[in-house]
């Protein structure tokens, strides 16, 4: 196969590159990466390797585009709100270049689909933004043989490096066992700065036309993080753990596991009861005032989005204004994922309140249910 006049054009300043050349551009064109994402990290990925030319492009994503993605997540605009995210990235991505194939999956990835969907790829870009996901897509790649190009973000930091290549370390040899879910808020709740996946994204972009061309060094084996508010970087060595469970010596992983209840029982260690945001829909569709909803979100994320019926108490103020929560009636609680809202809840509990709940997923549930009922 070789380049055809339009994309000896196209791709002229990659051509007068010794390092990439005729030879590396048709690796470009002939490879297969998935990007798994397409939100803050998938957006800059999906734009720089459509336009440097890689021939086939997969991109798995379950969400839709909501206005408050549009800070950092470029591939979408705000005529896209409300569109599949994997949709709006694929218009995009052919539109800056016609010449590739874009393979839109509308799907979550899991144990049960995920072998099914990396298969046809050469490398699989990791930009998820969620522990579960992040675990299963390094569990079936080591499992798979395919390389891993991680970046994650949050607030001002973020960080990259690639997994599984060259007898090179994976992501359980960094960090074996998944956080529990309330020991690190999302980005939904810690905020991040806009252009910080943007940074972290190219990073991911880099390495992985690096990996298909074979030129310069592999962040392989060293993990970069970048201070963007000191704009700094430093570089941490990884080592290959012989005691890895999953690609060391003595292995006891062989299979895949979906993370979400795992993480889930860790995320609840009192036993505290959560309720779906299905169940809470119901509940209020029945009688909306047979129960008291409490959001422990902070007023400016009040501001921009709450559940109509509910009563703001951030958890900030919460031991404060929890005495005033009348008893009478069984109380609800909501945050934005989840996290906030369970640690209000085992306050209440210690307090004697005994016919409470949070709702697991937060609002950011509740929009998403809200969307499959519009569907």
């Amino acid at each position: 196969m070789n380049l055809t006049n339009d994309e000896n054009e196209r791709y002229q300043r990659h051509l007068i590159l010794p390092e990439i050349g005729e030879v590396g551009q048709l690796k470009l064109k002939n490879a297969k990466v998935l990007l798994v994402g397409a939100g803050g990290l998938g957006s800059p990925l999906a734009i720089y390797l459509s336009a440097v030319g890689v021939g086939t492009i997969g991109v798995v994503d379950f969400d839709h585009v909501d206005v408050s993605n549009l800070q950092r997540q470029v591939i979408h605009d705000t005529d896209d709100v409300g569109r599949p995210k994997v949709q709006s990235a694929k218009e995009k991505m052919t539109r800056i270049n016609p010449g590739i194939e874009v393979v839109a999956h509308e799907t979550a990835i899991h144990a049960g689909n995920a072998f099914g969907i990396i298969e046809p790829y050469d490398i699989v870009i990791d930009g998820s933004d969620n522990f579960p996901t992040r675990y299963l897509v390094n569990d079936a790649c080591v499992l798979s043989g395919k390389p891993t190009v991680y970046g994650a973000i949050y607030r001002f930091e973020g960080q990259c490096s690639v997994f599984g290549m060259y007898g090179g370390p994976c992501y359980r040899c960094l960090f074996p066992e998944p956080p529990s879910g309330n020991e690190i808020p999302s980005c939904a709740e810690a905020g991040v700065l806009g252009v910080l996946p943007g940074m972290i994204g190219l990073l991911q972009a880099n390495e992985a036309i690096k990996l298909i061309c074979d030129i310069g060094v592999s962040l392989s084996g060293r993990l970069l993080i970048l201070d963007a508010l000191n704009t700094r970087f430093r570089e941490l060595a990884i080592a290959k753990d012989p005691q890895c469970p999953i690609c060391g010596e003595h292995r006891t992983i062989f299979t895949l596991t979906d993370y979400e209840q795992g993480c889930a029982d860790q995320h609840d260690p009192t036993g505290a009861t959560a309720i779906t945001a299905v169940d809470v829909r119901r509940m209020m569709e029945q009688d909306p005032n047979a129960f008291l909803l409490i959001d422990v979100r902070e007023p400016a994320e009040w501001k921009s989005s709450h559940i109509d019926g509910a009563i703001l108490k951030p958890l900030s103020t919460f031991e404060e204004a929890c005495h005033g929560i009348p008893r009478d009636r069984p109380v609800v609680l909501y945050c934005q994922m989840g996290a906030r809202s369970e640690k209000a809840l085992r306050l209440l509990m210690a307090r004697g309140y005994d016919n409470c709940m949070h709702m697991a997923g937060g609002i950011a549930t509740w929009q998403r249910s809200a969307a499959g009922n519009r569907a």
